[in-house]
């Protein structure tokens, strides 16, 4: 029963030290964009390893048969 004097106050303190972390998060801006960085990869750079004859002619939004 003793240890419940010692549990309390570690407890406490560490709901306080969540309760910090969350609001620093928040006001620093890790929550401002979510959806952004999911998304950026689809739209990766990767050109050069898509074969030549399954490339797309950004013009005639066909397949290139060259």
């Amino acid at each position: 029963m003793e240890i419940i004097i010692i549990l309390i106050p570690i407890a406490l303190i560490l709901t306080g030290i969540a309760f910090w972390a969350f609001f620093w998060s928040v006001n620093s801006g890790q929550f401002d964009d979510l959806d952004s960085p999911a998304h950026s990869i689809l739209y990766d750079d990767d050109d050069d390893m898509i074969p030549d004859d399954a490339k797309v002619d950004p013009k005639s939004n066909r397949k290139s048969d060259d």
